[in-house]
């Protein structure tokens, strides 16, 4: 019988070292990425964090893979220290077991994600021009059409 969704998550997390939205905010301050895979229209209600970068759930791999020739200039190698953030948590697992599994070893997620930041009190912007990747890997402006 195949797992269910959240024995896959459960799964993925057993995997990771997991942060609160403290221990995140106190890590991107020291120059971890904090990798939001929120959609655009989650972010547009809900806000951005500022520092983190925002890449599309559907490249996060190419993007975040240092040998990739569609990486950012940030993946420099399988060491560097990537966070994932989504709405609540749960894609966020997923995204950060499938990091590791391309060989970024200190992968991990946000434990509640951007609602637990949110209800952590830590800095939130309202919606506007974010540092996102877009399909082509090139920085564009949030709500570009690039």
């Amino acid at each position: 019988m195949a797992p269910t969704i959240d024995e896959v998550v459960e799964r993925a997390r057993r995997r990771l070292v997991r942060v609160t939205p403290e221990q995140a905010a106190a890590e991107l301050a020291q120059g971890a990425l904090l990798v939001d895979t929120r959609t655009e229209s989650q972010r547009a209600v809900q806000g951005d964090i500022p520092g983190a970068i925002v890449i599309d759930r559907t490249v996060l791999e190419w993007r975040l893979d240092p040998t990739s020739p569609s990486r950012i200039e940030q993946a420099t190698d399988h060491q560097v220290r990537v966070i994932v953030v989504c709405a609540e948590g749960y894609s966020s697992s997923l995204a950060a077991a499938s990091l590791q599994d391309i060989g970024l070893v200190n992968a991990s997620d946000v434990i509640g994600g951007f609602e637990a930041w949110k209800a952590a009190g830590l800095p939130i912007r309202a919606s506007g021009p974010t540092r996102t990747i877009n399909a082509s890997g090139e920085p564009a402006e949030s709500g570009s059409l690039s």
